[in-house]
């Protein structure tokens, strides 16, 4: 990897939560590339069950240990941040056929704002293929147990997060 001209990938979500799906890709995309941004959107109109802030600590708690990997939170567009990052890699995960659809609709259309923009795709490990945060936030919800789709750290959040009264 090239310390000229550091190859900065950029994945780009709500982590609402963070799930080991998530993970499985940073830690390959952390070998991958010189450095991976986290970037945990806002998404209001999403009403996400965490706060941003406490995103943020999740995903910064779950990737402590690799070294070339860092969070942002943001609620500009994408692009901006691609270039405020300076970063012309945009990573997203792809658990089936059916998520191609919408992920090359959303590549196609981050690079006709910004033609220098590229987009690589990722598939999770089989093991945490069928995990997807809202399912993760549904079980929880209902009081099942998440200890094995999700790190720990984020467990106890939604288990804590689910005891508050609404």
């Amino acid at each position: 990897m090239s310390l000229e001209h550091p190859r900065v990938a950029v994945y780009p979500g709500t982590f609402d939560p963070i799930t080991n799906g998530h993970f499985d890709l940073i830690e390959r995309a952390a070998r991958m590339f010189d450095r991976v941004v986290i970037a945990v959107a806002e998404s209001p109109g999403k009403k996400p069950t965490l706060t941003l802030d406490k995103r943020i600590a999740l995903v910064e708690s779950v990737c402590q240990a690799l070294p070339n990997v860092s969070t942002v939170g943001f609620s500009s567009l994408l692009t901006t941040l691609m270039d405020d990052l300076d970063a012309t890699i945009m990573l997203r995960g792809i658990r089936a056929a059916s998520d191609f659809e919408y992920e090359l609709q959303l590549a196609n259309m981050n690079r006709a704002q910004s033609p220098g923009l590229e987009s690589v795709f990722l598939t999770p490990a089989v093991e945490n293929s069928y995990i997807s945060s809202t399912i993760v936030r549904e079980i929880a919800r209902l009081g099942g147990d998440v200890s094995k789709l999700v790190p720990l750290e984020v467990a106890q959040a939604l288990a804590e997060r689910f005891k508050e009264p609404r």
